[in-house]
């Protein structure tokens, strides 16, 4: 990737009509203790074959972010697309979506880049040692108008930023891919 490359921040396009998965459960159908693994920007052990219950009903969605922990379920054919552009970034993990066997799969990012430019984003809020949080200290607490410096992230295409990592991003040919195949759910913001 050259310094040229944009990049996205990925997230679901919320609209009324839509469904709403809720957080993963395990094989026994309690609740995953840890949702934030998903969304942490590094590989995880597989958890074995996890449900996502359909919270609210509606028209189900080729990209949703599931539950408290944001966790990203693509259907299959936009895994496709991931798995061709970016296959040493991501991990893609079948999942259950009750109504939609064999269909769906958990989108893990598998590394965290430190990027974020902090004075071109609109706002930084980071944690300080007044907020009593520790184990915080230092990592963004809030990022409004996300800006990346694109000379920290090399040849990765999908990452979570680092201090923030609700930021999953995805490089602009996995962009334009996922736009020519009209994947609905899907929302990009340029950073």
């Amino acid at each position: 990737m050259s310094d040229f490359t944009r990049y996205f921040k990925l997230r679901e396009d919320v609209r009324a009509g839509y469904w709403y998965l809720g957080d993963p459960l395990d094989g026994t159908g309690q609740e995953v203790e840890d949702i934030w693994q998903f969304a942490a920007g590094a590989p995880i052990q597989p958890p074995g074959r996890l449900t996502f219950p359909i919270r609210e009903p509606g028209r189900s969605l080729d990209f949703s972010t599931a539950g408290v922990g944001v966790t990203p379920i693509v259907h299959v054919r936009v895994a496709t697309i991931f798995a061709e552009r970016a296959p040493g970034d991501v991990q893609l993990i079948p999942v259950d979506v009750k109504g939609y066997p064999e269909q769906y799969v958990m989108l893990v990012a598998t590394k965290t880049v430190r990027c974020i430019d902090d004075k071109a984003s609109r706002e930084i809020l980071l944690w300080k040692p007044e907020d009593d949080r520790p184990e915080m200290l230092g990592k963004y607490r809030s990022v409004a108008g996300m800006k990346i410096d694109r000379s920290k992230v090399g040849d990765t295409k999908v990452f979570r930023t680092w201090g923030w990592p609700l930021g999953l991003i995805v490089s602009e040919d996995i962009k334009a891919a996922m736009e020519a195949a009209k994947t609905s759910g899907s929302k990009f913001e340029e950073v």
